[in-house]
């Protein structure tokens, strides 16, 4: 489901964000870092660029469809939080809010270490998280996904007391037998972070130059950008195993 509705959602509205703050700062040839990249949504816009791009999820489905679409790169399946990768890279991107799927904040702070650990002295990390706006702008709401073979139904929660949003997800696919339909089910969770929250832990990971944008501020389009901001670093060369990124 999440490959099918999302795959043209994302990408065209925050293109010209990236644009701005990723893309017009880095060379063809460079070789980047796609955190949480699901099935290649955004992976296919590197690898367009001429980047060199290595995907990591801890979806293995999800690993397995990028890695049938987009061949040019490498994939892997990993937790962010404890990622360990053979190689570093000149620069790092994770996009669609996917680091709000990290529940507790030692497990962001693990998760901007671990990139850290991969980056060169000076590579770029760029990343979108939602803030409590974008949680509570749509509560409650169901929206429709309808196609031929599929329909699915979505609706988002939030308890502002626990900092905790919670995506409801209902969709039916057509079976093989006739006129049966197979029902899912499934609940994704967010936390919510303050920004004062996220530019502390990159700097306790050893990232410095740390800025943050609002996202419709940087180009992304209203529908994406309310209540999601775009933050930049700078991986130092603290921490860093110097063997692997010398």
């Amino acid at each position: 489901m999440y490959d099918v509705y999302w795959a043209d959602w994302y990408l065209p509205s925050a293109l010209p964000a990236l644009e701005n703050l990723f893309f017009s700062r880095l060379k063809r040839g460079t070789a980047v870092l796609d955190v949480c990249c699901g099935s290649g949504h955004v992976t296919s816009e590197l690898i367009a660029r001429g980047y060199v791009v290595t995907g990591v999820d801890s979806s293995a489905r999800l690993i397995e469809i990028a890695r049938r679409r987009l061949p040019e790169a490498t994939f892997t399946v990993q937790d962010v939080r404890t990622l360990k990768m053979e190689r570093c890279f000149e620069a790092a991107i994770s996009t669609f809010d996917s680091l709000n799927h990290i529940l507790e904040l030692d497990g962001l702070r693990g998760a901007f270490a671990a990139i850290h650990e991969t980056l060169f002295e000076d590579a770029l990390f760029v990343f979108d998280m939602n803030l409590e706006e974008a949680y509570l702008s749509d509560l409650s709401q169901w929206h429709a996904h309808v196609q031929t073979d599929n329909v699915g139904l979505v609706r988002g929660t939030y308890d502002g007391r626990q900092k905790m949003a919670r995506t409801e997800l209902i969709w039916f696919v057509k079976s093989d037998r006739g006129d049966l339909w197979q029902r899912h089910r499934s609940v994704v969770e967010q936390r919510c972070y303050t920004e004062a929250e996220i530019t502390a832990a990159l700097t306790q990971a050893g990232f410095y130059n740390i800025g943050s944008m609002p996202a419709m501020q940087a180009g992304a389009a209203a529908e994406l950008g309310y209540g999601r901001m775009f933050f930049s670093a700078t991986a130092s060369g603290r921490v860093q195993d110097r063997r692997l990124c010398a």
